[in-house]
């Protein structure tokens, strides 16, 4: 009874909501079709299984970052505590541990680095931006200062399988990881009280901590589960490239975000659903892999997905000075 108040102001974007997943799912359509019609290959089994690995690391942490959106913050370090997990994981490999070991350093590397985002805005009440900004920069710069120019390429045979095995013909491990963890984040935001209450904090975090929510405390686990999300990301990618560089994940905090925003991810908070967030990361992914087999350059790529960005934040906003004026 008592979250009511602040939950209800969010239920009319639900529909608002749908209405923009029919439209991620009528482009992701088109786009299907427009690349099969370019490209012959496009519909091949095994091509649209390696195109999942264009999106699957990158959706894995988009998923508890909609969260941490939802809820009225942001985490702009994502790729830097990547980096920062894949060098604790690459040292460890050099220092003779076995598989397991690695997982759990990249798992636990992850944590910690979410913890400390968590500490400075939960705790010490630092705007997420800058708070993320500055440990994007500090994660990253720690990976440059103990590796340089170094890489790291001494992994046991076993840890490739979670960056290139297959749990069932075309089917990759990490698409299956993906698809549990998506559903996993999925229930717990739409069906759980603890959905309803991140729904609350994002929407009127005031009214939230008056009726009892402590908004912090859930946005300093909110931190915590997107640097566990990263630590897994770090392992998939680490594992897919068999090797560790300080600069592994180099700009894809943009494109995670872009996946969560692209979802219908309110920029404000308040808004915004798991389904919304994987279709347009499989959008984005099919997107990107469709133009690399027609040979674009990669600049093209990141100027189609800005103005899917620009657009996806500008359009309700031009929609909502239209009906002012009418």
């Amino acid at each position: 009874m008592t979250v009511l108040p602040a939950t209800a102001a969010v239920q009319p974007k639900h529909r608002i909501a749908l209405r923009w997943e029919a439209v991620l799912v009528l482009a992701l359509i088109l786009d299907l079709c427009f690349n099969a019609a370019l490209s012959p290959y496009f519909f091949n089994v095994d091509t649209l299984s390696d195109a999942t690995f264009n999106f699957t690391e990158k959706a894995i942490v988009a998923l508890p970052l909609a969260l941490l959106i939802i809820s009225g913050e942001i985490d702009i370090s994502v790729a830097g505590i990547i980096a920062l997990a894949s060098v604790a994981m690459g040292l460890c490999a050099q220092a003779g541990y076995g598989t397991p070991a690695l997982v759990a350093v990249g798992l636990v590397t992850g944590a910690l680095a979410g913890a400390i985002n968590g500490l400075l805005v939960a705790v010490y009440r630092v705007p997420s931006i800058v708070a993320t900004i500055g440990t994007m920069t500090l994660f990253r710069g720690a990976a440059y200062a103990v590796l340089g120019d170094r890489a790291l390429k001494h992994y046991p045979e076993s840890f490739a399988f979670f960056g290139q095995g297959y749990v069932a013909g075309p089917i990759s491990f990490e698409l299956v990881l993906f698809i549990v963890l998506a559903i996993l984040v999925g229930a717990l935001l739409h069906v759980t009280i603890l959905g309803r209450r991140i729904y609350a904090i994002g929407a009127n975090s005031t009214a939230a901590i008056f009726s009892g929510i402590n908004a912090q405390q859930y946005r300093f686990w909110l931190f915590v589960a997107t640097g566990v999300a990263s630590g897994i990301a770090a392992v998939l990618l680490t594992s897919r490239l068999g090797s560790t560089r300080p600069s592994i994940a180099q700009g894809m905090e943009l494109e995670i975000i872009s996946m969560v925003i692209l979802g219908g991810v309110s920029v404000n908070g308040g808004s915004g659903t798991i389904i919304g967030v994987v279709l347009a990361a499989v959008l984005m992914g099919f997107l990107t892999f469709g133009l690399g087999l027609l040979n674009i350059p990669g600049i093209v790529m990141s100027i189609v997905v800005g103005i899917l960005l620009i657009g996806v934040v500008a359009l309700p906003k031009v929609l909502a000075m239209r009906q002012q004026k009418n």
